[in-house]
């Protein structure tokens, strides 16, 4: 009898997926794309981050504090570099003490646009794509706000602790985050993951799917980048997917579906549902495309810089959206 029910919930949750997604491309589809011109974003630059994390600041999991305080030295000294003012959050686990990687960047208002990306890595591997491409997309897109900043306040966090064996804890930092913002009263306008965001491939067959009939709806070539939300969060994913669709050639694909979805929690995004704010994550869809995932062929000689570039703009074309008053 139980067996017949979980049979029947997933039917319908495969079923609630299949029209979430449809729902969601084809409204996009027809309401056009949200135009704009986001600053070029140089993938040398993006090149050169990705192989600072994932072959000189390494290992950064969470046994090696000293060189995960190395990578935040880094992510800071590179901000101050654009003239802006990050700041630590510090906190303990057991005797030792992780930081994220805070700044804020706009106007001074209670409520904020949040963007972020962990900076640690799994074990001690080198993490190019995870998550080194998500903190090279970061520090790119703080670059473009930097020069031009959004309406509202948009906070960019480099997150510790997102891998195991603190992942899905109160001591990721970006739970740690998140706690902190409702504590003091700030209200996330929305947040945006981005975890890995620098493996791509034309080869047919190359994009997987937790589904079988998912294939339907997208693509099999790995070739596109993936905004995915929860089911009641349309409003969210549908925004950033229009003003990422406006600012590149990329192609963008959107997906809600059930938290219970394998893979559509598996990020920093998911801290913030917990605490009821709306999030989304940007990805290349991770071990979905990318068999580099958590082994040591996960080096920077297997992402394409050029199309992880496209991917920064339309993530600044995002933030600048959804700052928008």
């Amino acid at each position: 009898m139980k067996r017949g029910r979980r049979r029947q919930w997933w039917v319908l949750g495969i079923g609630i997926l299949l029209i979430g997604g449809f729902i969601c491309e084809l409204t996009q589809a027809f309401s056009g794309r949200e135009p704009s011109r986001p600053p070029h974003v140089d993938p040398l630059r993006l090149e050169a981050h990705v192989r600072m994390l994932s072959e000189t600041l390494v290992p950064r999991d969470h046994a090696h504090v000293a060189h995960l305080d190395g990578v935040a030295g880094y992510i800071s000294e590179e901000l101050r570099k654009l003239g802006l003012r990050p700041f630590d959050q510090t906190y303990q686990v057991g005797e030792r003490t992780y930081r994220n990687v805070c700044v804020l960047i706009g106007p001074a208002s209670r409520e904020r646009v949040v963007l972020g990306a962990h900076y640690d890595a799994f074990e001690a591997l080198p993490g190019a794509d995870d998550n080194a491409s998500g903190v090279a997309v970061l520090l790119e897109v703080a670059r473009a706000l930097a020069a031009s900043p959004p309406a509202t306040t948009v906070e960019l966090v480099a997150y510790t602790l997102e891998e195991p064996p603190y992942f899905a804890t109160r001591h990721m930092g970006s739970a740690v985050h998140v706690r902190a913002l409702k504590a003091t009263g700030v209200r996330v306008r929305a947040m945006l993951s981005l975890e890995m965001l620098g493996y791509f491939s034309d080869a047919p067959g190359s994009q997987r799917y937790p589904a079988p009939l998912l294939r339907a709806l997208y693509p099999s070539r790995a070739n596109f980048v993936a905004v995915i939300g929860r089911l009641g969060g349309e409003g969210i994913v549908r925004r950033v997917k229009g003003a990422m669709a406006g600012a590149t050639v990329l192609p963008v694909h959107a997906m809600i579906a059930p938290r219970a979805m394998p893979g559509v929690d598996y990020s920093d995004h998911a801290s913030y549902w917990d605490e009821g704010f709306p999030a989304a994550m940007v990805t290349d869809t991770a071990f979905f495309r990318n068999d580099n995932y958590h082994t040591a062929a996960d080096r920077p000689e297997t992402l394409d810089y050029a199309r992880m570039a496209l991917a920064a703009e339309g993530v600044y074309a995002a933030a600048i959206s959804l700052a928008r008053r």
